[in-house]
């Protein structure tokens, strides 16, 4: 499936070293104002190559709106999006046409199709991720009318974790740290592997606050479940966990039940969500990602005849995707929270009321 969303729908098209890459965004409602200026700004800070911590293919990443907006403002009809791809280096892909990567989706994409686009890994490259910040920028620009608002910073690479939360500093660190103090050590832990060719992981927490009381669909459409497929949905992506998550495992109910306030909760072990729908407090996810798979050391595999052969990569890869994922991490969640809202809309009688009374 290419298709996200129930009210509120994101298609994306493309390949990594294809034309284009682009988007069709369904459900947005008329008159929302289109910040055409902050949507590029969104795609800035996921586009490759803007340093040495990163991928060394350039991008552009400008996007232009196809239809769905008129004088600036979104018409109610189906907004398209696209970005052409300007620095493919299709070649470097060429000596592993019939090798399958280690780690890469390429050995599973062949064997159900019986084809796959070699090119920088056809579509399932994580090129296609900017389409989902195209979207996903749209989606916050949704949620601010409604205030509520989307940040997100790198927690932990190469097992050097966070110890606060410093989502102010994440927003000018090159690593998209959240802490300050270890920021240098992860900087030098994603070198240390790139000088090695090698790569690391790394882990991305993403909060929604301003988010009201009521958003999410039980049993099977819960906020928290789909905030995880919405999350599993990225490149790379291994593990995902709301609130306490794993560590919620190894607490007494006592330590971990959060207690209520007539001012609201006095922790917040549930990550804003109880029983898939949203309490109030702020959403809080943590996103895992394993390390790139494309690395410059030479690997056993075997070829399309399924004989055994060495792979040896050339190309520009990320030694940690985790840092342009954050802002992948967030368009996730605004698309699935704006969803999330107007799936709620029609749940009270008085909302009718309000609209049609």
């Amino acid at each position: 499936m290419n298709t996200f969303g129930k009210k509120l729908t994101l298609t994306t098209f493309g390949e990594s070293h294809g034309k284009a890459i682009g988007c069709i965004l369904d459900g947005v409602p008329a008159g929302l104002y289109i910040d055409e200026e902050f949507i590029q700004s969104e795609l800035d800070r996921r586009k490759p190559g803007k340093s040495p911590l990163e991928t060394g293919r350039k991008e552009a990443d400008s996007v232009e709106i196809l239809s769905g907006v008129f004088e600036g403002v979104s018409t109610g009809t189906p907004i398209a999006m696209v970005i052409f791809n300007t620095n493919q280096k299709s070649k470097d892909y060429e000596n592993i046409k019939d090798i399958f990567r280690p780690g890469h989706a390429d050995f599973t994409y062949f064997h159900k199709y019986g084809l796959r686009d070699y090119r920088g890994g056809g579509r399932s490259s994580a090129r296609e991720t900017a389409t989902r910040v195209a979207g996903g920028a749209i989606a916050k620009l949704m949620l601010k009318e409604l205030g509520i608002s989307i940040r997100s910073g790198v927690c932990e690479v190469d097992g050097i974790a966070s110890q606060v939360e410093d989502f102010e500093y994440a927003k000018t660190s090159k690593v998209y740290a959240l802490d300050p103090n270890i920021a240098p050590l992860q900087e030098e832990a994603i070198l240390q592997a790139k000088n090695e060719h090698n790569s690391v992981g790394g882990v991305v927490l993403t909060e929604a606050t301003g988010v009201p009381i009521g958003l999410g669909e039980p049993l099977y459409y819960k906020l928290d479940a789909l905030l995880a497929e919405a999350m599993m949905g990225i490149n790379a992506v291994k593990a995902v966990e709301i609130g306490e998550g794993v560590a919620s495992t190894h607490l007494k109910g006592s330590e971990n039940n959060d207690e209520i306030r007539e001012d609201g909760f006095i922790s917040n072990h549930a990550g804003g969500i109880l029983g898939g729908i949203s309490n109030g407090d702020r959403v809080v996810v943590k996103t895992h990602f394993k390390p790139t798979p494309s690395i410059f050391q030479s690997q056993k595999s075997v070829d399309t005849s399924n004989s055994e052969i060495e792979c040896n990569l050339k190309g520009r890869h990320d030694p940690c995707v985790a840092l342009r994922g954050a802002v992948v991490c967030e368009a996730m969640m605004a698309l699935t929270i704006a969803d999330m809202a107007l799936l709620n809309m029609g749940k009270k009688m008085e909302h009718l009321k309000s609209i049609y009374g």
